[in-house]
């Protein structure tokens, strides 16, 4: 199959280390600045799968991003970052990187290029077609993703992508792609830069949506947030302060007593 790799283009400048530091960061900042609009064209693909996605969660399947290298990385942080944002189990949303959790620090040699390590990776997990799969590769090339949506596809199971090449192999084997295309990067083929971009938007749109979508945001708070760490046990006890138009000291044992802001609320309510 015939196709441009865009994120392979010559870049758009030429005798980078011959700019000055200001010239290199406006000149990057003014390659960035095109990502937003990429993504806003994609927009309708992307409703697309949000949509498929929201009643498999509902019926108590999950949500698996995989991928390799940069977009496995990228995947295995908006999985991470669901849990503490949005109160949902860890096994809700979950990241999957080619060559394994120590991939998300190193590079492992070649690990991207198996066709089957990306199902056997999926079957860990035991994934069935209650689940959704998207993969994530800049390129739409790689071996250990587009594998695992082909055996995604032969057992029923919906299969979405992230990429940022039109018509890419990974395209035409997902269901529902999300083609995000932002041209060729400031440096030369390095698309952890605009693609990496434009990947981590989409992720936080899709899980975002998804969870609004599944009631974990009320008006437009994070109401069923973690408590971890100070910070958000002093957000939280505003949240419940401005909802129920009570006192620091009572919102926030309040919340300690129920846990989150959510039922800190619902309990007070009824008290």
């Amino acid at each position: 199959m015939s196709f441009t790799r865009t994120t392979e283009q010559d870049s758009n400048y030429d005798h980078l280390e011959k700019m000055s530091t200001s010239q290199l960061l406006s000149n990057i900042n003014a390659e960035d600045q095109t990502v937003p609009l990429a993504v806003e064209r994609s927009i309708p693909q992307i409703e697309i799968l949000v949509n498929q996605i929201v009643p498999k969660l509902e019926n108590g399947g999950r949500l698996f991003y995989l991928g390799a290298g940069t977009s496995g990385r990228l995947g295995v942080v908006d999985a991470s970052e669901c849990p503490p944002t949005f109160g949902v189990a860890p096994d809700v949303v979950i990241g999957l990187i080619a060559g394994g959790d120590k991939a998300i620090r190193n590079a492992v040699e070649f690990a991207e290029d198996s066709d089957n390590q990306g199902w056997k990776d999926l079957t860990e997990w035991n994934i069935s077609e209650k689940d959704v799969v998207i993969g994530i590769a800049a390129s739409g090339t790689t071996p250990y993703v587009i594998g695992a949506l082909q055996a995604c596809n032969d057992n029923s199971i919906i299969t979405g992508c992230i990429t940022c090449n039109a018509g890419s192999p990974l395209a035409t084997t997902a269901q529902f792609p999300i083609e995000v295309v932002v041209g060729p990067e400031f440096v030369t083929g390095s698309s952890r830069m605009k693609a990496g971009t434009a990947q981590k938007l989409v992720l936080n749109m899709i899980s975002t949506a998804v969870m609004i979508k599944l009631g974990h945001v009320k008006g437009n708070k994070m109401v069923d947030m973690q408590l971890s760490n100070h910070k958000l046990v002093g957000r939280g006890t505003k949240m419940v302060m401005a909802s129920l138009q009570i006192e620091e000291k009572e919102a926030n044992a309040l919340l300690l007593k129920h846990g989150s802001v959510r039922k800190a609320i619902e309990n007070y309510a009824h008290k």
